[in-house]
């Protein structure tokens, strides 16, 4: 009988936090079993040669977006597919009470095991949940979504007070399906219950809000301006919603974050004043727990280079190139630290014709997001950026960000195992093909890229191998947070 079910012989492993080394890898029910110098082809039931190729961990993608746009279970059957396709193992999805999403309102603990239901048996990665507290009622749930589901973050989108996601015109209160308010006194009462619970069970990991920042009274103001402006496509987008926005947001967001002691997460920072801003506030309270987030797509691209023209409508917007620059030069100083994609499928369908070139009536959301080979393109192989580094943004740093640590994010005997194996030479356009999932346009679209997976692997199994998708959907198992709380060691 084969001691290893699974052996990766040869590659170059890029561990993050200690570098790169050469080592073979048993895997063995699902983990990894051994890293040693040698093992051979003998003792596993399946090798891949690795050698010429980097061994990474499997991208830990916590900014996803399951079911915004499309039916639930299909949309996680098939972009958990999109993502594996660029190298991600465990992805952690944003879900909410109100319009779309299931357009339902109420108790999570009657819908969000509706949820969990239409996800199960559906991904091919594993997969996890954040969840956006919307009610008063929800706020209270928050200890038994700990406990019992495993939920370890908490969303609040700022531009919800007056915005739908569109922010084409004020909501009211259908959007979000709920009478009560949605403001910055809602989110202190949150924020409060999830410091809480964070102290409770801070020594398995962090429970954690995560905050979408962009003050909505300034866009209500901008947006109107920015349409009578004579403004373009997607620069007129990012004028209605300018860094200033989210530089308000961002210093609003950590005082009530420093108030009551809530671990922050600043997700999708897109702008030079939005990186000053959140390393201002970094600074102002030290003892906080703040981390910062960035996205493939205000890393890669700028108002000019989106192939998707008004298609590549994203909030917060797509920028200019100083800001990409402003961006990059955070990462490589080593503030910002985590990437997430921010992928949500989109299909243009009947609506294309009508919204080719209205900025404001096209509809909102970014898919096809090519994770590792931006990352190892525009970070490695244009700026320096060691792959340790890259390492740690897509898989380590969002792992412990996110209380899935020590069970994903890094190569070590016990935990699962999770690989994407990268050709750094194989090089290719962006094409809605290659990226897998169902979205019918990428902003990406013929961006020539290196970098990309040729294996994708999930506690041990092969889900993608050479362009191709060849694991089964419900093969993701679903990942209750903290860890530490939820498995035993």
């Amino acid at each position: 009988m084969a001691q290893y079910d699974l052996l990766i012989k040869g590659g170059t492993v890029v561990v993050p936090k200690q570098g790169e080394v050469r080592y073979d890898i048993g895997v063995k029910d699902g983990k990894f079993a051994a890293l040693v110098d040698d093992i051979s082809p003998t003792q596993a039931s399946k090798t891949i040669d690795a050698k010429g190729k980097l061994v990474f961990p499997g991208a830990v993608d916590a900014h996803y977006h399951f079911g915004l746009h499309r039916p639930l279970r299909e949309d996680v059957a098939s972009e958990s597919e999109a993502g594996a396709a660029t190298g991600a193992t465990t992805i952690v999805s944003y879900f909410r009470t109100g319009r779309n999403n299931l357009n339902k309102t109420g108790p999570y603990r009657t819908i969000f095991p509706e949820v969990l239901e239409l996800s199960k048996n559906a991904s091919l990665t594993d997969y996890s949940y954040h969840l956006g507290i919307i009610t008063k009622e929800q706020i209270d749930e928050i200890p038994m979504l700990v406990e019992e589901f495993g939920v370890a973050g908490f969303k609040f989108w700022l531009f919800y007070k007056i915005f739908d996601v569109r922010a084409t015109g004020a909501i009211g209160r259908d959007y979000l399906m709920s009478s009560e308010p949605h403001d910055l006194g809602h989110l202190y009462v949150v924020m409060r219950k999830v410091a809480e619970m964070n102290e409770k069970y801070k020594q398995y990991g962090t429970i954690r809000m995560n905050v979408h920042c962009e003050e909505p009274e300034l866009i209500r103001v901008l947006l109107e301006e920015a349409k009578r402006s004579g403004l373009k496509r997607l620069r007129a987008f990012s004028a209605s919603r300018p860094g200033l926005c989210e530089k308000l947001a961002i210093f609003e967001v950590a005082t009530l974050a420093q108030d009551v002691g809530c671990p922050l997460l600043l997700c999708h920072l897109s702008s030079e004043e939005a990186i000053e801003a959140a390393m201002t506030v970094s600074q102002l309270y030290p003892q906080l727990d703040i981390k910062m987030e960035v996205t493939p797509h205000h890393l890669g691209l700028t108002v000019d280079t989106v192939a998707a023209g008004v298609w590549g409508k994203i909030n917060p917007p797509i920028r200019e190139a100083d800001d990409v620059d402003a961006l990059w030069e955070a990462v490589k100083s080593g503030y910002i630290d985590t990437v997430g994609s921010d992928h949500g499928a989109h299909v243009k369908g009947e609506q294309a014709a009508s919204v080719d070139s209205d900025v404001w009536s096209a509809p909102l959301g970014l898919g096809g997001s090519p994770l590792y080979p931006l990352l190892l393109t525009e970070g490695h192989l244009k700026r320096g950026i060691p792959l340790t580094r890259i390492a740690e943004l897509a898989t380590l740093n969002s792992a412990k960000c996110h209380s899935l640590y020590p069970k994903k994010g890094s190569i070590m005997v016990g935990a699962d195992a999770d690989l994407a194996i990268i050709d750094l030479d194989k090089k290719q356009p962006v094409s809605t093909e290659v990226l897998k999932g169902e979205s019918d346009f990428t902003a990406f679209d013929g961006m020539e890229l290196k970098g990309w997976p040729v294996y994708t692997i999930v506690r041990g199994e092969v889900v993608f191998e050479n362009g191709e998708i060849v694991g089964k959907p419900g093969h993701g198992q679903y990942i209750k947070r903290p860890v530490g709380l939820h498995y035993s060691s």
